[in-house]
């Protein structure tokens, strides 16, 4: 019974902990895109950078109360996690610049397969057949419902490419850093953070002038923007947590999958809020495709064998090198 009990609330809170992540996530998308497109606050990384200012605030305040205490984190671990977490955020900036639409969401799709190549090269991950179909399935569904055009140029792919592989090790640094240092995901979260604002903060308004060629300080702060950019900061709050808490409880490819789940949702409710425009046949059965994926890859990679770690066994000549004690304990080298 008990077992029973812990695998109910296990299941409980890894849909807790997803659910909190798409309404954070769907919630920013919004508020960002009446910011950008009713305001004209056009500052992407200047506004990452505020995101985590407040992030760090609220990790202050939180270990003022104690919720956070104190761990350890080595700078070389923290300084490689930040610049692949920044070369993420401004290469899908200058992906999404260079790049037609279409090609943009096809390097987003992309990083599925580069978390499970991660994934297969540092964790020694298997995946059966099924867990595999489910991806491609996914893949196949949000493809035929996001991407339009597609074209590419050479430094286009590059900034793509930069995009995809810095945000796949970002995700996958996530899982491991809490798994290594059994950090928390506040405790993680307050180690990240404060670093990633001061530098998003420094380089983001000359990174925004040379994507928009406007500058952040000369923007006509009204009280409606300054309203929705507080906003802002304060779901990218919960939407900065749930992701640490879901990459800590999913690993990277697993929170990738589910990560479609708010691009559909987002593509419903802008749907339902800023017109049908766009709204066919073929965007309709691409949603249902994916939904099928991702309801297939929980099946399939929750399965015996459908998502597991490589066992190596040891060899006899091994076992013999190391030894055996007399009461059947290996010895160590």
């Amino acid at each position: 019974m008990a077992p029973a009990s812990k695998a109910d609330r296990k299941a409980a809170l890894d849909v807790a902990s997803w659910m909190f992540n798409v309404s954070t996530s769907v919630g920013i998308i919004m508020v960002n895109k009446g910011l950008m497109a009713r305001y004209g606050f056009t500052f992407a990384s200047t506004l990452t950078g505020l995101h985590f200012a407040m992030t760090t605030l609220m990790t202050l305040v939180l270990r003022c109360m104690g919720y956070i205490q104190p761990s350890h984190l080595p700078f070389s671990e923290l300084a490689k996690f930040v610049i692949c977490a920044n070369f993420s955020i401004v290469g899908m900036n200058v992906s999404l610049m260079w790049n037609s639409v279409g090609f943009y969401q096809i390097a987003k799709l992309s990083m599925i397969p580069v978390s499970c190549l991660l994934e297969v090269l540092f964790d020694k991950i298997r995946y059966s057949r099924d867990t595999k179909l489910s991806i491609v399935t996914v893949l196949v569904g949000v493809a035929v419902c996001t991407v339009t055009d597609v074209s590419v140029n050479a430094k286009g792919f590059m900034a793509a490419a930069i995009a995809v592989w810095s945000t796949a090790l970002q995700q996958y640094y996530v899982h491991y850093l809490q798994k290594k240092y059994a950090l928390g995901s506040f405790d993680l979260l307050g180690h990240t953070a404060p670093l990633q604002a001061a530098t998003l903060l420094i380089v983001g308004p000359f990174l925004d002038y040379w994507l928009a060629e406007k500058r952040v300080d000369l923007y006509d702060y009204t009280i409606p923007s300054v309203f929705f950019i507080v906003l802002s900061c304060m779901i990218a709050v919960g939407t900065n947590l749930s992701q640490f808490i879901c990459i800590g409880r999913f690993t990277a490819v697993s929170f990738q999958v589910l990560g479609h789940m708010k691009t559909i949702f987002v593509l419903v409710l802008g749907f339902i809020f800023f017109g049908k425009e766009g709204l066919n046949v073929q965007v309709v059965l691409g949603m249902l495709l994916a939904v099928i994926g991702m309801v297939w890859y929980g099946n399939a990679s929750s399965k015996p064998g459908g998502k597991e770690r490589r066992m190596y066994p040891i060899s006899s000549e091994r076992i013999t090198k190391i030894g055996v004690s007399e009461d059947g304990a290996l010895d160590k080298v």
